[in-house]
């Protein structure tokens, strides 16, 4: 699929599925590699999820940017695009050298199984597309998946909310005013890194986020 196909199937699951697609392009290649910059620290092994994948623009940076015994599930609720990144992930050279390594999983990241579970998770949720009480479950869900000490790496457009504000009912700006509250709260507590990427459309924060403290290290005496 090439870039213009890629962008064209992006607008029409944008068009019929707003709230869980929430942006008419996929995530350009400098958004893309900032969510997927943690993979480049010296690390061992790690078992990746991304969440909200899409037409894959995030997966290749990932894939690119894996080691050996790293292992990588994407979730994604949207059946058109599991289908896109199947044959994305069966066909294209970016996935072949981990493409034994990758799984496309249909659904909810709400329905996946386990507790500490992955090392890193990166996400593409439109997190201004939900309720407040679905975004807290949402964090919820990931702090349940993540293992102590795992980090969090997902991004929102630049002053989205307060932008949208002036042109929306009263309704609407009560939901966005509680959504920023419910992630002002997770990011006063447990941001540890952020970058602007103004190279995207529209422009983006990456922010890096460790919601479980790592394990203590208890001294041998």
């Amino acid at each position: 699929m090439n870039l213009l196909s890629e962008y064209a199937s992006f607008f029409r699951e944008f068009r019929h599925e707003f709230q869980t697609t929430g942006a008419l392009l996929p995530s350009g290649p400098f958004l893309a590699k900032c969510l997927a910059r943690p993979l480049r620290a010296p690390r061992c092994p790690w078992r990746i999820l991304e969440v909200g994948p899409g037409t894959g623009s995030v997966t290749r940076a990932i894939a690119q940017r894996m080691k050996a015994g790293d292992r990588l599930d994407a979730v994604e609720i949207n059946a058109r695009f599991v289908q896109t990144l199947q044959q994305k992930v069966a066909r294209e050279r970016h996935f072949a050298p981990h493409r034994d390594a990758i799984e496309i999983i249909h659904g909810g990241v709400e329905d996946l199984l386990g507790v500490d579970v992955y090392d890193l998770i990166v996400s593409g949720l439109p997190l201004n597309n939900f309720s407040p009480g679905q975004v807290r479950g949402i964090f919820t869900t990931f702090t349940r998946l993540l293992r102590p000490g795992g980090l969090l790496s997902y991004f929102e457009y630049t002053l989205v909310r307060d932008l949208k504000a002036p042109f929306v009912d009263r309704p609407e700006r009560r939901r966005l005013l509680r959504v920023g509250r419910v992630v002002r709260r997770y990011i006063r507590r447990h941001q540890v890194k952020r970058e602007h990427v103004l190279v995207n459309v529209p422009p983006a924060v990456v922010r890096l986020l460790a919601l479980k403290p790592s394990p203590a290290v208890v001294e041998v005496r």
